[in-house]
């Protein structure tokens, strides 16, 4: 049960990300699993694992990241 809960809080932290970004419409439902996952990894590794946690995930590192994770990508693809 508690990584099916992780992939629920790591979509809906790629939704988030997404939404601040305005590069969520693109994405669909695995991109933004797998963007809250890997950017909750990236933002814990960068800036700790402060603030409110859920699911194992610190939620403002790991928001922060997704956002980080979801610009850099956007910018490579939107390059090539």
């Amino acid at each position: 049960m508690g990584f099916i809960w992780s992939l629920i809080v790591g979509g809906i932290i790629g939704v988030i990300a997404g939404a601040v970004t305005k590069r969520g419409a693109a994405m669909g439902i695995i991109a933004n699993v797998v963007a809250g996952l890997v950017g909750s990894a990236l933002g814990q590794t960068l800036l700790g694992s402060w603030g409110p946690t859920l699911a194992g995930m610190a939620l403002i590192p790991s928001i922060i990241g997704a956002i980080i994770l979801v610009i850099a990508v956007s910018f490579f693809l939107n390059r090539a």
